[in-house]
């Protein structure tokens, strides 16, 4: 039975790329469809562009048009601006499809190989679908966090620098992007590259507006996201993270920095393997870590922006130039099993509402496979060829 499996799986359909950006794309237009009627979200992203357009706050509440509030920089105002001028249900529709293909592109356009590429596209549906259906805008921060790095890898400083200040000023998360530097070989034209396109992308919105409005909500956003942070601290829906995990399942308050400051470590000690620098394998799994540590480590981390650690965990299992363990494997089906699979009608819904959301159970096998990505990285030898799968 496993051989007439592998054997299905290996038929050319299953590694066509025309197979996989159709289904990414239906991905994106049934997720619109299913929640025509009930999209929150949506409707928070396309205010920001007509509050802005009617210089009235960005973070105030405005129950008659939805529910929650803004958590997004006043540049996303512009990026959003072709989905809330047409038709809601045209927007909804168009958003989700280029979500979803943005973060194609992102992939087919990296430097990792076809395996990593296809493996990727069928490992992260899944997840993608879990973020199209709330409409999140993690979906472009993944995509914009594999550009930056990918981009750094190519030379293209300068582009790679644009998507690292537009991620920042819309949502924070893109500033991870900075963790890329030392992979740089034209540091003084990235550095410029960043400061000039932090100066023209933070007035770009004042095309639309006024300097004034802009910089008080800039001033705004900075408040509403120190307060959000507080609230995120007891929210079931939010801080899903190992900082959330360790506080549910231990019961005890603590600051997070007791997590944040090791993480950090952690994170930071594999930089002082200069001779690694110069391999591939290495390279791409400190994208990886990248992409699960800013998850794992925050505290505004909800279930849709699993996609993000998703990505950055296949980077993590196929970049290695080693054959992967039964342990390796065995993380692997765990991630997708818990991580992938506990949002939805496919898991026990007794064990997704009693243990995985009272404790943030999602982040546990991400964690698990970001620490082992720091041991890896800490103790192995990156040089040589990834083995042919």
């Amino acid at each position: 039975m496993i051989e007439k499996c592998k054997a299905f799986l290996a038929k050319p359909f299953f590694h066509d790329y025309r197979t996989l950006l159709g289904l990414w794309l239906i991905l994106g237009i049934v997720s619109a469809l299913a929640k025509m009627h009930s999209h929150n979200n949506f409707l928070v992203f396309r205010g920001v562009f007509w509050h802005a357009w009617n210089q009235v706050s960005l973070y105030g509440l405005y129950p008659a048009e939805y529910f929650d509030a803004n958590y997004y920089g006043p540049l996303f105002s512009l990026i959003i601006a072709p989905f809330a001028v047409v038709p809601e249900w045209l927007g909804l529709v168009l958003w989700c499809v280029i979500l979803s293909l943005f973060l194609y592109v992102a992939v087919r356009r990296s430097d990792m190989t076809k395996y990593q590429q296809i493996f990727i596209f069928w490992f992260c549906a899944h997840e993608l679908l879990t973020a199209l259906f709330m409409q999140q805008f993690n979906i472009a921060i993944a995509a914009i966090i594999l550009l930056a790095f990918f981009l750094i890898e190519k030379e293209r400083d300068t582009e790679a620098a644009f998507f690292i200040v537009v991620g920042t000023l819309v949502k924070l998360y893109g500033i991870v992007g900075l963790a890329f530097f030392f992979f740089s070989k034209h540091k003084i034209r990235f550095i410029l590259s960043l400061i000039g396109w932090s100066i023209l992308l933070f007035a770009l919105p004042m095309l639309i507006t006024n300097p004034d409005y802009i910089i008080s909500q800039y001033h705004e956003w900075f408040v509403w996201l120190t307060e959000k942070n507080t609230e995120n601290l007891d929210s079931i829906a939010q801080n899903i993270s190992l900082l959330g995990m360790m506080h549910r399942t231990t019961g005890l308050a603590f600051s997070d920095l007791w997590l944040i400051l090791p993480g950090m470590l952690l994170f930071a000690i594999p930089y002082l393997r200069f001779s690694q620098y110069k391999h591939v394998a290495f390279r791409q799994t400190l994208l990886a870590s990248v992409l699960m540590f800013v998850v794992l480590f925050s505290t505004g981390s909800e279930s849709s922006g699993y996609i993000i650690p998703f990505v950055g965990v296949v980077i993590w299992f196929t970049a290695a130039p080693w054959k992967r363990t039964g342990w390796d494997v065995a993380l692997l089906v765990f991630a997708f099993v818990l991580s992938s699979l506990s949002p939805s009608d496919l898991f026990p819904a007794y064990l997704r509402k009693e243990w995985v959301q009272p404790y943030a159970l999602k982040a546990l096998p991400i964690t698990l496979i970001w620490l082992k990505l720091c041991w890896e990285m800490y103790t192995k030898d990156y040089k040589g060829l990834r083995p042919t799968r």
